[in-house]
């Protein structure tokens, strides 16, 4: 599989994301939402840094069963609970991001929702990845 990053001069300069992907052969894998639980469906903490790493760590485990890397992820959609407690743990937050994915940054969009099915859960994250 080849991926070109697609950051057109005619856009800001995005920081910890990529505007667009173009990936070309592989196959595309559809990564349901992951939460920071664990095997057994125990949330891992409280924190919203803590929660987002382990669920990055679920969506990766799921590209690294369908037998790809974190490079593989061409787009991310991230649902958090509250956006103020987003971007003030936003540092934690890249910390854990580059723990999990290094400096692979695909397109990435951030949305705040009112809840998620899980109610002890801050934040979700869905994605794509072509293997």
């Amino acid at each position: 599989m080849k991926t070109t990053i697609i950051n057109p001069a005619a856009l800001a300069e995005p920081v910890g994301y990529s505007n667009g992907i173009k990936a070309e052969g592989g196959s595309l894998l559809f990564i349901a939402g992951q939460i920071g639980w664990d095997r057994e469906r125990r949330i891992v903490s409280d924190t919203f840094a803590e929660q987002f790493a382990l669920a990055l760590e679920n969506v990766v485990a799921v590209v690294r069963e369908a037998g790809g890397e974190p490079s593989n992820i061409v787009r991310l959609l991230i649902f958090v609970t509250d956006k103020r407690e987003y971007l003030t743990g936003v540092k934690d937050v890249g910390s854990a991001y580059r723990q999990v994915m290094g400096k692979h940054f695909p397109a990435m969009s951030l949305v705040e929702v009112s809840a998620l099915v899980e109610d002890l859960a801050k934040v979700e994250i869905e994605g794509i990845a072509v293997i």
